[in-house]
Order: structure tokens, then C-alpha cells, then sequence
């Protein structure tokens, strides 16, 4: 089994001593290869994430997996009928051991990339992107700017009041609507359907009283592009009593 997800600190030890970033190939780089390859799914697997990505994301979109890491989300999605997935990662190791992996997959390929650029794709290359949270203090604005071209799906252990702001770009324009999953392995129980929206702000943050019932929740923020909009503008947020 891989590792966890790294803590929230955002360095790590590199060769030698130097402190490394959670930002650097170098540090994934040595972490893939420590872990051999071993697959893991960062907060959720693809069973449960199942319903959103079918609804906002059908089986013909062209899909672009940002960070993909080891996962074997793209793999599940392609047994469950999805035909393009460009998967791309910082880890040029990753990303060679993946490529070995599914080299009998025609659906599923991969790229060396770091998401603060994107240049390479042009607008429009894609109908969604998924982010299962890669971390976001190393995202720049204008990779904000390119998922703001498209709809997107991010899963995440940000709250609102942590993820809206970094959604809040110039340029993005986009109607978000939240939803709340509990932790794999979670055994509370759970008053409301993991498909209900969670109404938010005006400002984009939960109502005042409300608490998951899993206090290590994950959010799922689905960003669908408002279409016709250019320029700098504020996101949409669902807020409660709105369709």
C-alpha cells in the first residue's frame, strides 16, 4: 500500500537533508520510487465518486487527471466505459510507470506536466477536468485561469471558506455547487443524500450552523462554466432555495 497523503506543512526531506517542497518533481520523483509503483487513490476512490463524475462528466467527455500520481482512478473509469483520460503528473517517474502500466490501454494516456503550465493545451482541449486536490498552495494563477476555460470536478479536504478564494480568480467563470462526502470507512450516520447539494453564502461558505457530520469530511466542488462570460468576474455559488 502507498503512503498517505503528505502533511499539510508542505516540505519534505530531500537527498542530503534539503528540505524539499511538496511543489518539486524532485520530491515525488524520490517518492514514487521508495514506493515501487504501489497504487494509491488520494481521499476517495472511484466507486465513490462514481455518481458525480457519471452525472457532470459522461462516458464520451474528453477528460483531462490532473496529478494523477499512482491512482487507479482512470483505470476504473475506463472499465466503467470512459474512452479518453490524459492523465498528467509533475513526477516524470510516475508518469514512466504508468505509462508501462496501461501501455495496453488506448484510452488512458500520460504526460509529464506541472500544472503551472499548461500551455501546451489549447483552449477548449477538454470537456472536464477532475482534481482530486493537488496541492493547492503551488497552484499559480494561471492554471485557475486554464480549469476556468472548462467545467471541473476537484475533491478536496478544503472547506469553502479555504477553496472558494483560490476559485475566485479573474477569469473563472463558473457556477459552483458543493457537495460533502464522508471519509472512506466513516460509520456516523449521515442525514442527507452524498447527491444533495450543500447550500453556501453569498460569499461562497457554509451556512452559519451547519457542520458535517464527519468532521474529516471530503468536498466535492463541481465548477460548471458559465457559458458567455468573459473577463474578470466572481464565481456563482449555489445558494440555498436556488436551482
Amino acid at each position: 500500500m502507498s503512503s498517505p497523503p503528505p502533511p499539510d506543512d508542505g516540505e519534505g526531506e530531500g537527498s542530503g537533508g534539503r528540505s524539499l517542497s511538496y511543489g518539486e518533481a524532485e520530491y515525488w520523483d524520490a517518492r514514487y520510487v521508495e514506493e515501487g509503483g504501489a497504487p494509491y487513490d488520494w481521499y476517495q476512490r472511484y466507486d465513490a465518486l462514481r455518481p458525480f463524475v457519471r452525472r457532470f462528466a459522461p462516458p464520451a467527455s474528453r477528460l483531462l487527471m490532473i496529478g494523477c500520481g499512482s491512482a487507479l482512478m482512470s483505470e476504473d473509469m475506463v472499465a466503467d466505459g470512459y474512452v479518453e483520460i490524459v492523465n498528467i503528473d509533475i513526477s516524470s517517474v510516475v508518469i514512466e510507470m504508468m505509462r508501462k502500466k496501461y501501455f495496453n490501454i488506448p484510452q488512458l494516456q500520460y504526460l509529464r506536466m506541472d500544472v503551472r503550465d499548461m500551455s501546451m493545451f489549447p483552449d477548449e482541449s477538454f470537456d472536464c477536468a477532475i482534481d482530486k486536490d493537488i496541492q493547492w498552495q503551488f497552484h499559480l494563477l494561471n492554471f485557475v485561469q486554464f480549469l476556468g476555460t472548462l467545467d471541473s470536478l476537484m475533491i478536496t479536504y478544503g472547506d469553502p471558506s479555504v477553496r472558494v478564494p483560490h476559485l475566485n480568480q479573474p477569469g473563472c467563470n463558473w457556477k459552483i455547487v458543493l457537495y460533502i462526502l464522508p471519509r472512506p470507512g466513516f460509520t456516523g450516520k449521515i442525514r442527507r443524500h452524498v447527491l444533495d447539494p450543500v447550500p453556501l453564502t453569498e460569499k461562497g461558505r457554509l451556512p452559519d450552523g451547519f457542520v458535517p457530520e464527519d468532521p474529516d469530511s471530503h468536498y466535492v466542488y463541481v465548477c460548471e462554466k458559465m457559458q458567455g462570460l468573459t473577463g474578470a468576474g466572481s464565481p456563482t455559488v449555489e445558494r440555498q432555495g436556488e436551482e
